[in-house]
C-alpha cells in the first residue's frame, strides 16, 4: 500500500516487500509516522529489506507499543535471519528496550523521532533554549487535527487547549522535506495552539544513518550487485548520495 493513499495513515498497519533480493533476508519494523521517509530512502540503493510500520496511531497509547512491536518480532522471526527496530521509546518508559533486549533485536538509537531528525546533541540544545517546546515532524504536521487535536480532545473541548499547552512557547517544526505546504500546515498549528514557530530543515537524519548501517549493509551488497538501483535520491530540497 502507498501511505499517500492510505485512508487513515495514522491507523494503518503496512508492509512493502524489499525491491531488492539479497544474501540475507532482513525486516525492518517500524512507526507509521516514519513509513514515507522510509519508503523515500528504499527508492536508491537501500532497497533490499523488508518494511513493517505498526499504526502510528499507537503514539496515543503508549503503554500498547512494546507488545505490539514484540508480537510482529515472534510472527516474522523464522521468515527473516534479521530484524531491526526503528522506533524510539516513544513514551514507553523502556518497556520498548526491555522488549528488544529479550527478543535480541536492535532499534535506532534515540529517544524518539525528533532525536532521529534533528541528532541528539542539537535536540537537547533546543530543550535547553526553551524547555517549553513543541515539536512537530512532516507526519504529525501532516496529521495535527487528527493526532493532537482529536487525540487530545480539543475538538470537543477546546477550553482544554491552555490546560495542555499552556506551559509551552513555540512550537519547531522538524522539517523533513522542504514542502511549503507541509511548512503552512505546520505554522497553523503553531497559531492554533498560541505558540510562536520555527521551522529547521533536518532532512532524514538518523533515519538514513541507521538504514544504511547496520541494516544498509545488507542493501549497500545487494545495490552493487544491481548498479541500475544505484541512482542518487532525491525529494525537494535534500539530496542523499549513493
Amino acid at each position: 500500500m502507498n501511505p499517500e493513499r492510505a485512508a487513515d495513515e495514522t491507523q494503518t498497519e503496512t508492509h512493502w516487500p524489499r525491491r531488492v533480493e539479497a544474501p540475507r533476508r532482513v525486516l525492518v519494523l517500524a512507526c507509521g509516522a516514519l513509513a514515507r521517509e522510509i519508503l523515500i530512502l528504499r527508492e536508491g540503493p537501500l532497497g533490499a529489506f523488508d518494511v513493517t510500520c505498526l499504526p502510528a496511531s499507537l503514539h496515543n497509547r503508549p503503554d500498547r507499543i512494546a507488545e505490539a512491536v514484540r508480537g510482529k518480532i515472534r510472527a516474522n522471526r523464522e521468515r527473516y535471519d534479521e530484524i531491526f527496530c526503528l522506533y524510539g521509546d516513544c513514551g514507553t518508559g523502556g518497556a520498548l528496550d526491555r522488549v528488544l533486549a529479550e527478543e535480541g533485536v536492535t532499534r535506532i538509537e534515540g529517544p524518539h523521532c525528533y532525536a532521529f531528525y534533528a541528532g541528539e546533541a542539537e535536540f537537547d540544545s533546543m530543550m535547553e533554549a526553551e524547555p517549553g517546546t513543541f515539536f512537530l515532524t512532516d507526519f504529525l504536521a501532516r496529521h495535527f487535527d487528527r493526532l493532537v487535536i482529536e487525540g487530545l480532545g480539543l475538538d470537543r473541548f477546546p477550553q482544554l487547549r491552555d490546560d495542555y499547552f499552556g506551559n509551552y512557547r513555540r512550537l519547531v517544526y522538524l522539517a523533513q522535506t522542504d514542502d511549503p505546504a507541509i511548512t503552512e500546515r505546520a505554522d497553523a498549528a503553531a497559531r492554533r495552539l498560541g505558540l510562536a514557530f520555527e521551522r529547521r530543515l533536518t532532512g532524514l537524519g538518523g533515519i538514513e544513518r541507521f538504514l544504511r548501517s547496520p541494516v544498509g549493509a545488507v542493501a549497500d551488497r545487494a545495490a552493487r550487485s544491481r548498479p541500475e538501483i544505484g541512482a542518487t535520491v532525491r525529494i525537494p530540497g535534500e539530496t542523499w548520495p549513493t
